[in-house]
């Protein structure tokens, strides 16, 4: 609109100019549906008065389907059908849940509800920089609870998996700071970690790098903050707070990937936080897309009636490319899995790599107990 140089003042006429259509209306006895249809009138004038001055060319042809059924079933049979071999996944906390971490906003449950007992001044505050050089304690001492290492990774992360050892996954785009992706096996040029990652950290001060093996040492020595080996500074895991800039590998994959994407998976996220949420409208007007959540987000709301338009469209009655899936996200990741005929391949990736993940646990605790055991005879000696 700024762009547009689109005026207060012609605001307020058209506005005028509506409440004295609607006004005229009323006087003259028409019916609420002859109403109804001046005021759609009056937001299509609107419309098209900033599609014009903005430049935004309308398009009255009818649009190709792209999807046979908006559901799993069609998206299925469009990747076997065109044989997709690009196809990008997007995902926030609902595919980690069902690990033990915890979304941000869910009731009761959700991150920011339980964190009264940090005393901040507001729950995101937590991941707030100016808060965080204030008093960086409330943070590490989330970031006990939270850190890798404690949790494994869920049936999603090895649908993603199977999606790149297919050779269909052209990029993994995450919310999520858990590292679960890595663990899981998605390769690092295969990832794009939004939101940040606890996987390294930097000092604020000299930017000296920490690998994520050092941090964990210092957080749970309970070395809290972490201070930098070569100056004063702390030591803050590379994860985005509020105010800083998204990491520079994000900024150069969604300038290539998106273009060519032939199949976008969204999965376990409100797509409310910007840029992650724009995404969406990125991939080409012929890509089908996919929402694997536990309620509909992202669809077509606001703005989009002026020609800015964003958002996935399955309530729309011209949509002709969205599908949605509601529940869980392990569940709707197998029922997917199911349906292009990998479902027993997942169960079985998953089975066979808890089990691992178990086995090389107990061989680590095995020998802290004995590295602890020579230490304390090491003591006794000397005593």
């Amino acid at each position: 609109v700024t762009t547009a140089k689109f005026s207060h003042s012609r605001v307020q006429k058209m506005s005028s100019k509506k409440d004295k259509v609607s006004a005229r209306a009323e006087n003259n006895g028409d019916s609420d549906e002859e109403a109804s249809g001046t005021s759609s009138f009056s937001i299509e004038f609107l419309s098209r008065y900033l599609a014009d001055k903005l430049g935004i060319k309308g398009d009255d042809k009818p649009k190709e389907k792209i999807l046979d059924e908006f559901n799993v079933d069609g998206i299925v049979s469009y990747i076997k059908k065109n044989n997709c071999k690009k196809i990008i996944v997007m995902a926030g906390a609902g595919i980690s849940t069902s690990a033990g971490i915890p979304d941000f906003r869910s009731p009761v449950s959700g991150l920011y509800h339980n964190l009264q007992k940090y005393n901040l001044p507001h729950p995101q505050a937590i991941f707030e920089l100016s808060f965080f050089h204030e008093n960086p304690k409330p943070f590490f001492e989330l970031a006990k609870e939270l850190y890798p290492g404690t949790f494994k990774p869920t049936i999603c992360h090895y649908f993603i998996k199977l999606l790149n050892d297919k050779e269909m996954l052209l990029r993994h785009y995450t919310q999520n700071i858990d590292t679960l992706e890595r663990v899981a096996g998605i390769p690092d040029e295969k990832l794009v970690e939004a939101h940040g990652t606890f996987n390294k950290g930097h000092c604020l001060q000299c930017r000296k790098s920490y690998t994520q093996t050092w941090m964990k040492d210092k957080i749970f020595s309970d070395i809290i903050p972490p201070i930098c080996e070569d100056c004063p500074g702390v030591v803050k895991p590379d994860i985005v707070f509020f105010g800083e800039n998204l990491p520079e590998k994000f900024h150069k994959s969604i300038l290539t990937d998106f273009s060519q994407c032939e199949v976008l998976i969204i999965m376990g996220s409100s797509l409310t936080v910007q840029p992650f949420a724009s995404l969406i409208d990125r991939v080409p007007d012929n890509c089908p897309r996919l929402l694997i959540n536990r309620e509909k987000a992202g669809h077509q709301s606001g703005l989009s009636l002026f020609g800015f338009g964003g958002g996935l469209e399955f309530d729309q009655e011209d949509n002709t490319r969205d599908a949605y899936w509601l529940g869980d996200c392990d569940d709707g990741c197998v029922d997917l899995a199911d349906k292009l005929g990998w479902g027993d391949e997942l169960r079985e990736l998953f089975k066979k790599e808890h089990e691992r993940i178990d086995k090389e646990e107990l061989q680590e605790a095995k020998k802290k107990k004995e590295a602890g055991k020579v230490k304390g005879e090491k003591k006794d000696t000397k005593l």
